[in-house]
């Protein structure tokens, strides 16, 4: 842990959380669901001399994906995505980027797709993929397993959840998720979502409505 920091910024049209996770021996740097402004958070990157390593998206919505292609393209550094969302990825209408004002579709081509459980060591850190599907077929959480981190993209909110009434959502699937995967987690897990404040699997597991 002593060797974590993390840097939040909210981006986009609908103030999705990027989150910067640092490696403060190696100044190496994993870049959470860039919804936008990729030209600022390249500029932070640089003024603060990170490497960037990789970038890794929860989901494939449009509001969590927007400066992906950019800082891939201005760091040559992966995209990675869950496997199951690679449809999304592909077809703008999947990834809702009807709802913006652009006219331009948005593509997203991962360079890696991860699976449930699949163990990646990125920046120095190891992370678990979970796969949490109901607010989108391919959503995952990363946890940082020695760190008790878990970023959780748009499945866990502090008191609540992400919508699953988008295409690919389904109410069943994310109270599995929730309750057969996430809350098998310790209650000391700090968890830090799409959208919001950060929690914990111990406050969520007390106070959410949708946990058992």
């Amino acid at each position: 842990m002593d060797k974590f920091r993390m840097e939040i910024y909210q981006v986009g049209p609908l103030s999705v959380n990027c989150y910067f996770l640092i490696n403060t021996d190696t100044s190496e740097l994993l870049v959470v669901d860039p919804g936008g402004n990729a030209v600022g958070l390249a500029k932070k990157i640089k003024d603060a001399g990170y490497k960037p390593v990789a970038i890794l998206l929860t989901h494939g919505h449009f509001d969590h994906i927007l400066g992906a292609n950019e800082l891939h393209s201005i760091f040559n550094i992966p995209i990675l995505a869950h496997r199951d969302e690679e449809a999304m990825l592909l077809e703008d209408k999947e990834s809702l980027f009807h709802m913006t004002d652009d006219p331009k579709a948005l593509v997203i081509k991962a360079d890696k797709f991860v699976t449930d459980k699949e163990e990646l060591e990125l920046a120095g850190y190891k992370i678990r993929v979970m796969h949490t599907p109901g607010h989108s077929l391919g959503s995952c959480c990363y946890y940082l397993y020695e760190e008790d981190i878990l970023m959780s993209g748009d499945t866990l909110f502090e008191g609540s959840i992400g919508r699953t009434d988008f295409p690919g959502g389904s109410m069943a699937q994310m109270k599995h998720s929730l309750n057969e995967v996430l809350m098998k987690l310790p209650d000391n897990v700090k968890v830090f979502p799409g959208h919001g404040g950060y929690t914990s699997i111990g406050m969520e597991r007390q106070n959410n409505p949708y946990v058992r």
